[in-house]
């Protein structure tokens, strides 16, 4: 049986030979900017793989975002910039300089430890590079924020989270739920009030359907709305790092659970001839609520 090594190089190979010259037209193609939006769906397939359990699919969607990897440090490694070798140093050294408390002789005996002791060595990495020449000049005296690495291009929930949690190691957080809550109230306060300025919704009465008949919303009212919106999101998600919750896992529960109890609704419709569209808000109401209690009662069982 060929090593866990000989696999790897085996993949590294193959990766090499679509790219080099009479190989796969369309990965020679490729460059970084044009993978780029595959890395993001392999992610995102991967963490569908694991939400539904399905340890048979989580290794091919895992050797999926393995595969962005290696395409990436290929086309690295053509341009001379870095190889696939230098990606593999630097992970194992980074692992082993940010466990001192396993490969050293730090004492670390809980998570929170565990954490505190990551987020000081980053700091000292961060010195380190700049004392090196490396991101900002050396020269620029200006003390690095501490929110700096946290990427833009990141989904927003996790950004915020992210953000937040920065900020929280630092003390700046709020000593108990409870102000959470009420900063909740507070950022939905603000939100109706802003709603009071929208025009009035010209739709038929009684559809009350989501994105039907909505109606223009200014300009400045509408940076407004995105305003408190972003706020509320906010507040949210600070209350799922409070509890130690993934806010993005928990809202691809509820996208989920949402899209198995309308597709539900739709298959009862459809065995009448009908259609949502052609259904009245009462009935979508009902089989609504018939839908969750099915739903309800089979978690029982």
């Amino acid at each position: 049986m060929p090593s866990t090594g000989e696999r790897f190089e085996r993949a590294v190979s193959i990766m090499a030979k679509l790219r080099a010259p009479g190989g796969c037209p369309w990965d020679r193609e490729q460059t970084f900017d044009s993978i780029k939006p595959y890395t993001l769906e392999e992610t995102y397939e991967v963490l569908e793989a694991i939400d539904n359990r399905d340890w048979a699919e989580l290794p091919g969607e895992l050797g999926d975002l393995l595969l962005q990897v290696l395409f990436y440090s290929q086309m690295a490694g053509e341009e001379s910039r870095f190889s696939i070798d230098d990606v593999l140093d630097r992970l194992s050294s980074k692992l082993v300089d940010r466990h001192p408390h396993v490969f050293g002789d730090v004492t670390a005996e809980t998570s929170a430890e565990v954490l505190r002791n990551w987020e000081a060595l980053k700091a000292e990495e961060k010195k380190k590079r700049l004392q090196d020449g490396g991101g900002k000049s050396r020269h620029e005296s200006k003390p690095e924020s501490v929110l700096a690495g946290v990427s833009t291009a990141m989904p927003a929930l996790l950004e915020a989270h992210k953000l937040s949690s920065r900020a929280a190691h630092v003390g700046f957080d709020w000593p108990e739920i409870g102000g959470l809550f009420d900063k909740l109230q507070e950022e939905t306060t603000e939100l109706k009030e802003e709603l009071k300025h929208l025009p009035a919704p010209e739709q038929p009465a009684g559809r009350g359907v989501a994105g039907s008949g909505k109606p223009q919303v200014p300009e400045k009212l509408r940076h407004r709305l995105e305003d408190e919106l972003g706020d509320l999101f906010f507040v949210l998600v600070n209350i799922a790092r409070y509890l130690s919750l993934d806010s993005e896992c928990a809202l691809k529960k509820t996208n989920r659970k949402f899209k198995r109890r309308f597709q539900w609704m739709e298959a009862q419709l459809s065995g009448s001839g009908r259609t949502p569209q052609q259904a009245t808000m009462d009935e979508l109401e009902s089989l609504w609520r018939q839908a969750k209690q099915q739903e309800q009662g089979s978690n029982r069982k």
